[in-house]
């Protein structure tokens, strides 16, 4: 049997899902693929192409041996939600998706991961994309108590152009505007998702900590600049801005993205005002990130913006009518760019 699962790219919202604020991320035509089948022992066999690693454990020992031990961790989730497992299996796992660079591989893995066990489980089950994405997030966040949000696995499950909200509860609309090519270009530096998003989150959770222990009044989606910051550094005073920016330059794409005729040139200068502020309050770029932007704003690019954590791996532009000059221009300054389009979510081949 197989599983494929497409990575994401982060249009409107990054850095904020963790934050409880809502998001907009469209799944991308670069994908992972999962293809396996029962063994008659109760070993786990995983083969690794792409590494030229093999994984090898025991249904019987499920203990974790490493830090995201995903491969075990999504085995005990789907068993917390009813599935059995008395044989074991072997797999082999195939990406398109680059390996920590901002496009959601390890969630990716983790969606294809869940969605691959509830159809080799003994009791099998057509779990809809939304439970999948779910219990990823489960699998891969909340088990090892990591820094994430949870729009890198709803997005990866449910493919397409999503808004998601995470509060007060879960609500996922389905936006379906043409919005053409993008530009995907990976910078080859090397990132530390943990520490950036561990960074990131836990200054802003501090400060609008601070903030609400002053005015509990203070509410995250609907603050603005009119409150008193005087208890602030300029530092923070900076994320807070930023922030509160970032939510209303959302909240402007998603009224545009919701008609019927959609001005490009609107989303791209929207996307590169995210990037201005991910780049200078949330200091998430580089220097050879921001050399591929300039590249690809030369080229014709309506706008661009980095792309996941930050600190290195992807970028992305959206050049709907000039695609090819972009990549070519990206290419020319060091980075490794390829078109992509917008795709469908996981979904099991046979």
């Amino acid at each position: 049997m197989e599983v494929t699962t497409p990575g994401r790219i982060c249009l409107f919202g990054e850095h904020q899902d963790y934050l409880g604020l809502p998001v907009i991320a469209m799944a991308i035509s670069l994908r992972i693929s999962i293809t396996g089948k029962q063994r008659n022992d109760k070993q786990v066999v995983i083969l690794k192409s792409d590494l030229n690693e093999t994984e090898f454990f025991s249904l019987v020992d499920l203990k974790y041996s490493k830090p995201r031990d995903y491969f075990k961790s999504g085995i005990k989730i789907c068993q917390k939600n009813g599935l059995t497992f008395s044989n074991g299996f072997e797999c082999e796992i195939k990406s398109q998706i680059p390996i920590n660079a901002g496009t959601s591989s390890s969630s990716a893995l983790n969606v294809s991961w869940i969605h691959f066990l509830s159809k080799i489980a003994d009791n099998s089950k057509n779990w809809d994309q939304k439970k999948i994405g779910e219990l990823a997030f489960d699998a891969e966040v909340t088990e090892f108590n990591e820094p994430g949000g949870m729009m890198d696995q709803y997005s990866t499950a449910i493919g397409n152009l999503i808004y998601l909200e995470s509060q007060p509860r879960i609500s996922i609309k389905k936006l379906n505007p043409k919005l053409g090519p993008f530009i995907l270009a990976d910078s080859g530096e090397p990132k530390n998702t943990f520490e950036i998003l561990k960074r990131c989150r836990d200054s802003r959770q501090k400060l609008f900590k601070s903030l609400i222990t002053k005015n509990p009044l203070i509410n995250i989606h609907s603050c603005d600049e009119d409150i008193d910051l005087s208890d602030l550094n300029d530092d923070e005073v900076k994320l807070y801005f930023g922030t509160i920016k970032n939510r209303e330059l959302l909240i402007s794409a998603l009224h545009e993205l919701q008609k019927k005729i959609i001005d490009k040139r609107l989303i791209g200068k929207l996307l590169y005002e995210h990037h201005t502020i991910l780049r200078d309050d949330l200091k998430v770029s580089t220097p050879k990130i921001e050399k591929m932007m300039d590249a690809a704003m030369n080229a014709g690019a309506l706008g661009a913006k980095i792309n996941g954590s930050g600190g290195g791996g992807c970028m992305f532009a959206y050049a709907p009518n000039n695609s090819e000059k972009v990549v070519e221009a990206i290419d020319s300054v060091g980075g490794k760019a390829q078109i992509i389009y917008s795709d469908e979510g996981s979904k099991f081949l046979n």
